[in-house]
């Protein structure tokens, strides 16, 4: 069981990441539903979805069945789960630990609209509603 909580906080690489993110959106599948689940630039070959599919079932990010010939892949961790955990990754890794100065350079990155910001704004007013009420 150690081995198995310590393979889910392993990060996922680009490539696992882009699978996932397709398995997320079907909610299950085999190779061929997660490949047609791909967007147009990150189609890859069977061979290679299946062997990546294999690792995300080693490392414990998907569970797998089979259902006549086919594998058929469930998310094992949910997509939130995955955000919040990659969230606290960033923070760690490139901001020290501090999580406001990964918030700060997110809000003074120019690329975010006024509406953006308001948004930000709220969803954080909304927060601090829930933690005193």
């Amino acid at each position: 069981m150690a081995t198995l909580a310590r393979r889910r906080s392993e990060m996922l690489t680009d490539v696992e990441l882009e699978f996932m993110i397709a398995l997320w959106e079907i909610g299950a599948g085999s190779v061929r539903d997660i490949m047609g689940a791909l967007k147009e630039d990150q189609q890859r070959a069977y061979t290679s979805v299946a062997t990546v599919m294999k690792i995300l079932d080693d490392k414990g990010f998907v569970t797998s069945d089979r259902k006549d010939r086919a594998l058929v892949y469930t998310p094992a961790v949910q997509k939130r789960d995955y955000e919040g955990r990659s969230l606290k990754n960033l923070s760690k890794t490139l901001f020290g630990g501090t999580p406001t100065a990964l918030v700060a350079r997110l809000v003074d990155n120019e690329d975010l609209t006024d509406e953006m910001i308001q948004e930000i704004k709220e969803i954080i007013d909304t927060r601090i509603r829930k933690d005193d009420g």
